[in-house]
């Protein structure tokens, strides 16, 4: 049986289990597992996960550990989901004896990504700091088992600087970008040759009005292109094109408040558009804000209803998600946890409970990898704003 079908019938187990423990008069879960990727971690700290699912069904994730960030001994971290549990990571890249004299650079930042016909390329970033480092890939034909010397990618190309690149119908490769070396300013690389070759954008923002970086992108089925991501001014930012990229409206401030910290989305198949974040507004110290991880739905990409808590404490961190869909419907969501570890969780997005379309609202098929219990979705709304505080139905892992 293929993993990926393996790991289907785990989470269908495990949401049938949650959902006959719930209450009769509740709804079930969205939530359906909920797990550290390396337990033990294999570093003191690690931060900035990216997930991805190959055409072969295998579940990968990687992010950047080490002493702590910027450290000269953080490498990059790679992790396959067997049928019942994460393999043990591997340490797949590096920045030794790149720097002056042969000393050590900390890596960054890693992106996964595989386009519809090449091999699964891993992008990363070496450097002192964001604002000198430069942009690195490597490719693996086997999913993730081998992968091949890293290539520095072209002056002023970084590539995927935190989410995921997507494919356009035509082929392009959209690498959401941005760099900090003169102001906050977001962007856009693309390749039509499966990343070998790529072209850089014009900045999306005047960083001295908006700062923004580390955008995600989605692809809306009108054909319009969005880019939203984190700026300085305590709001989510966001952009359209309506030509594939080339060409986009002024950069805007949504009603979303985020504390100048990491996110990620994804546009669902069911025609949603699905947002992980922090929200709150930025403190004295880079971590405030960070402590409370939310999810947030959007059937047009600029009004967004808050419906779902992961995390939430006023002490700890919890950043920097990335966020997918997988082919059997599931939403995988990967997130640093105290900086200390990687948490996977994985959601039933029919179960999300508000901006959900009319023909989402029926019994979830067991062919997709759900709960087959026959509860429809619970379509009452969740309004957005920090001052809400939806409740976390959130099943830690025991070593929590």
């Amino acid at each position: 049986m293929p993993l990926s079908r393996l790991l289907t019938c785990l989470v269908a187990s495990l949401a049938g289990f949650a959902a006959n423990a719930e209450s009769s008069a509740s709804p079930p879960s969205p939530i359906v597992l909920s797990e550290f990727i390396a337990d033990p971690a294999p570093t003191p700290q690690a931060h900035a996960s990216t997930l991805l699912e190959t055409r072969d069904g295998t579940l990968l994730a990687a992010w950047f550990g080490g002493a702590h960030e910027g450290a000269a001994d953080v490498g990059i971290w790679l992790a396959q989901r067997g049928p019942q549990h994460w393999q043990t990571p591997r340490r797949i890249a590096d920045g030794a004896h790149v720097g002056l004299e042969g000393a050590a650079l900390p890596a960054w930042n890693p992106v996964l990504f595989q386009s519809a016909t090449g091999p699964v390329q891993l992008y990363y970033k070496l450097g002192p700091n964001p604002r000198d480092w430069w942009g690195l890939r490597i490719t693996s034909t086997d999913d993730g088992a081998h992968w091949s010397p890293p290539l520095r990618l072209p002056s002023g190309i970084l590539g995927p600087i935190k989410n995921k690149p997507v494919q356009l119908p035509n082929g392009r490769i959209l690498a959401p970008s941005s760099s900090e070396d003169r102001g906050w300013r977001a962007h856009l690389e693309w390749s039509d040759d499966d990343g070998e070759h790529w072209q850089r954008g014009m900045p999306l923002n005047d960083p001295t009005v908006i700062g923004a970086i580390q955008p995600s992108v989605l692809l809306h089925a009108d054909g319009r292109v969005q880019v939203l991501g984190r700026s300085q001014q305590n709001k989510l930012f966001s952009t359209f094109s309506t030509d594939g990229g080339l060409h986009w409206q002024p950069m805007q401030l949504l009603d979303v408040e985020n504390p100048n910290s990491g996110t990620d989305a994804v546009m669902l198949r069911d025609g949603r558009a699905l947002l992980v974040y922090n929200p709150g507004i930025a403190g004295k110290d880079w971590w405030d804000g960070r402590g409370t991880l939310a999810v947030a739905l959007s059937t047009d990409g600029v009004h967004w209803q808050r419906v779902l808590t992961l995390e939430n404490s006023a002490k700890d961190e919890f950043s920097y998600p990335a966020v997918i869909q997988t082919r059997d419907g599931l939403v995988h969501i990967s997130y640093t946890w105290k900086r200390q570890r990687i948490k996977h969780v994985v959601i039933v997005p029919a179960r999300l409970t508000h901006a959900l379309p009319a023909r989402c609202l029926q019994s979830v098929p067991p062919e997709r990898g759900t709960a087959t219990d026959g509860n429809t979705v619970d379509a009452s709304p969740c309004r957005l704003g920090s001052s809400e505080q939806p409740t976390s139905i959130l099943r830690s892992p025991s070593a929590q």
